[in-house]
């Protein structure tokens, strides 16, 4: 909440926002803009259109930087990550692509982590990175004085450095509207490269959502003593890729984790139907986790945050005792794993 929802209601007032996070999107279409402008009479010639677009430019760096200078947590030291935007690349890349989060610690953690992971599995391949996130990308750089390469800085690294294999490897949940950018993206780069090549997202597959359905039960098993429902926030989509929450949860009721609950900040399964869910069960205490590559500003804020309308909130107004872990999917092995043989699988289809 706090700064990611000052910032998102000035971009809303002037534009349409594809859906974020741990999941997909976060970057403004530009040209649903347009046509949004166009629609509601705004412009009626290339110029007005044109001044219309740089004023929502500015009301976004306004409100962007406002948001900043309220920012008063600490995230972590952004010196302790490597953001990999390194040249000397050789001949083969694995580019690991995120959504990316302004949290520093969590980043190192999670991404970082993952990234780590690629490197030591691939060392014939340079481990770069690249974010999908401009807002992320921008506001890290103002305030911590770090630049994280986007999608086309990453590709044009690439293509600069005379990269003939690439492999991009996404750390998203699923095949959502920010993996549809990346494919869309990377297409306008298919003359640099000899190949290229795509990592599936975690939830891909039924064997990858069972997968998950284990690391994530592991991982939090100290909490599972018949008294406490464990809740998963996801992000949620309005991509048809939003299913795998569902699926999420009837391999968890499969599994026999019947006080396992998945809901998501944006759409379905909603915060509503997860609190009559633990109502329903009778359970006494709730653990609050995300289900989120990441701990950034959704965990913090919409999760555990204090405000009106987080979960941790919610879901006390019950009378529920809640515990919120703040720790990204990235930050279990066994989920890392999982990227790890996508990746393998990629490159394994170069030859």
């Amino acid at each position: 909440m706090r700064k990611t929802n000052s910032i998102i209601a000035a971009i809303m007032a002037l534009s349409l926002l594809t859906a974020c996070g741990g999941g997909n999107g976060g970057e403004i279409a530009s040209e649903t803009v347009s046509e949004t402008i166009s629609e509601t009479g705004l412009s009626e010639d290339s110029s007005q259109t044109e001044e219309a677009s740089q004023a929502e430019e500015t009301v976004l760096s306004e409100e962007t930087e406002a948001a900043e200078d309220e920012e008063n947590y600490d995230t972590g030291d952004a010196s302790l990550d490597n953001i990999r935007n390194q040249d000397d690349i050789g001949e083969n890349e694995l580019l690991a692509v995120s959504f990316g989060t302004s949290y520093n610690d969590s980043r190192r953690l999670t991404v970082g982590a993952v990234e780590n992971d690629l490197e030591a599995a691939f060392p014939d391949f340079s481990v770069r990175r690249g974010f999908t996130s401009n807002i992320i990308i921008d506001h890290v750089q103002r305030r911590d004085g770090v630049l994280i390469d986007d999608i086309d800085a990453a590709l044009s690294r690439a293509a600069d450095n005379g990269v003939k294999n690439l492999v991009i490897q996404p750390t998203h949940l699923m095949n959502g509207i920010e993996y549809d950018e990346i494919v869309d993206k990377a297409a306008n780069y298919s003359d640099a490269f000899e190949k290229v090549v795509f990592g599936e997202p975690l939830l891909t597959s039924d064997e990858d959502i069972i997968r998950v359905v284990k690391a994530i039960t592991d991982d939090t098993a100290e909490y599972n003593d018949g008294e406490t429902a464990v809740c998963f926030m996801g992000h949620g989509t309005e991509h048809t890729a939003n299913a795998v929450y569902e699926k999420m949860q009837n391999a968890l009721i499969d599994s026999g984790f019947d006080n396992y609950f998945i809901g998501t900040v944006e759409a379905a399964p909603t915060l509503e139907d997860v609190i009559a869910s633990v109502k329903a069960g009778g359970y006494k205490r709730v653990i609050l986790q995300p289900l989120m590559v990441v701990a950034g500003d959704h965990a913090n804020n919409d999760m555990a945050g204090d405000e009106d309308g987080s979960w941790k909130n919610a879901f006390e107004a019950e009378g529920f005792e809640v515990v919120c872990v703040i720790k990204g999917l990235g930050e279990i092995e066994e989920i890392r794993q999982i990227y790890v043989d996508h990746a393998r699988a990629a490159i394994d289809s170069l030859n």
